[in-house]
């Protein structure tokens, strides 16, 4: 019994160190649960993590000792007396109920923080699109200045060019101006034009009769 003694003192103990790190790991739980929107900053997950690996090791250490105490009351060599089959039993229920628990809280507190990131992607998200919507309006506003700017150059050019064309168009006139009155003072000069002109007419219309006659042989010469 020396050996069943032995197995029933270590697993009383890591059941008692057990519950007091489930008991932790439940208030670390509650603790989340309360300030889930202050997860990271509070270091509550990085203490969940710590606490939680601890958990787990003194359940499997439990599961090893269960297990040594399943095997001790089912070896045909030495059949335990009622009331230490009961005890093992007893253990072994405890163990069942202590993983149980702790799967729960576990479930619970991922669930929370999965929560807790998927708020905070969300704020990120909405702050890039901000950021982007802001930087979106700067972009278009910094357009429209350019329009603006290149439609004042446009206008400015149009105004001078405008200003061009009147500048010449009064030099013109006064060329005009200038020349009808030299051809006025000198009436042999319009006499010479008036017959430069005539002839001019006259030349044209010889051209075209020689034209003509040269398409109506043409055409003669090939209906033959």
């Amino acid at each position: 019994m020396a050996t069943y003694d032995s197995l029933h003192r270590q697993c009383r103990t890591l059941e008692s160190l057990f519950d007091s790190k489930l008991t932790s790991y439940a208030r670390l739980a509650s603790a989340i649960v309360k300030n889930q929107d202050d997860v990271e900053s509070s270091g509550s997950r990085e203490r969940w993590q710590d606490l939680q690996s601890e958990v787990e090791d003194l359940l499997e250490k439990l599961k090893e000792t269960n297990d040594a105490l399943l095997a001790l009351s089912t070896n045909p060599d030495s059949i335990p007396s009622q009331s230490v089959a009961r005890a093992i039993q007893r253990h072994r229920e405890v163990y069942q109920d202590y993983a149980r628990e702790f799967q729960r809280t576990k479930a619970n507190i991922q669930h929370v923080l999965e929560q807790a990131n998927l708020l905070t992607g969300v704020r990120n998200d909405i702050d890039a699109y901000r950021s982007s919507a802001a930087d979106s309006l700067l972009a278009e506003r910094s357009r429209i200045d350019s329009s603006h700017r290149m439609t004042d150059d446009i206008l400015e050019q149009a105004y001078e060019t405008r200003a061009e064309f009147s500048h010449q168009s009064s030099s013109l006139a006064s060329i005009n101006t200038r020349m009808a009155g030299v051809i006025s003072t000198m009436p042999g000069i319009s006499n010479i034009l008036a017959m430069i002109k005539t002839r001019r007419r006259r030349d044209a219309i010889i051209i075209g009769v020689v034209i003509t006659i040269c398409l109506l042989s043409l055409l003669n010469y090939m209906s033959r």
